[in-house]
């Protein structure tokens, strides 16, 4: 290995999602990561737990900066309006990183394993909405069910953002997505 180099999370994030698209996911080793990254798999392994954490090691922060924002909602906002505010606070976070975003969107679709996942990580992140919206003293089932209408809104907005030709930008697209739900229960 040369001379250090700042930011080795950042450089092993960019070489596994390389080698990923590169290889695949099954194909690609944390040797071959360190190795491209320019750092030992000691030094990979201080920062993720296996290969597929490179892919979901924002879960945390993401669940945060979704529960934070439903919380810090206007008292008044009704429950699909404060997990709006937490889509928007989760909007503007991955519109900055929307290449990795891509990339990642492109090897978990290629793989069932991270598939199943990702819809893991889904189901965790509706959960600990329903959590935050009981907090606000929304009852069940209607804490449950505007937090999973939320991720299913999220699912859709992020799947279009990624598959859209034009590049719009992912906070227009929940907001979209939002009003056509709302459209959609209430026979508009």
């Amino acid at each position: 290995m040369g001379r250090w180099e700042p930011d080795a999370r950042g450089r092993l994030e960019k070489a596994a999602l390389d080698l990923y698209g590169e290889r695949g996911f099954e194909n690609t080793t944390v040797a071959e990561i360190a190795a491209r990254a320019g750092l030992t798999e000691r030094t990979f392994f201080r920062h993720y737990s296996d290969k597929r954490e490179v892919l979901f090691a924002g879960a945390g922060p993401l669940q945060e900066l979704l529960v934070n924002s439903v919380a810090g909602a206007p008292d008044t906002a009704t429950p699909i309006d404060a997990i709006a505010a937490g889509l928007r606070g989760a909007a503007d976070l991955l519109q900055e990183r929307r290449e990795f975003a891509v990339q990642r969107y492109v090897v978990i679709a290629a793989n069932p394993e991270l598939q199943e996942r990702e819809l893991i990580k889904l189901a965790t992140l509706a959960s600990a909405l329903a959590v935050a919206l009981r907090r606000r003293g929304v009852e069940e089932p209607t804490a449950s069910l505007a937090a999973e209408a939320g991720i299913a809104v999220f699912k859709v907005a992020f799947e279009r953002w990624i598959n859209d030709k034009d590049r719009r930008d992912l906070p227009r697209l929940i907001r979209e997505s939002l009003e056509q739900l709302k459209d959609v229960t209430t026979g508009a």
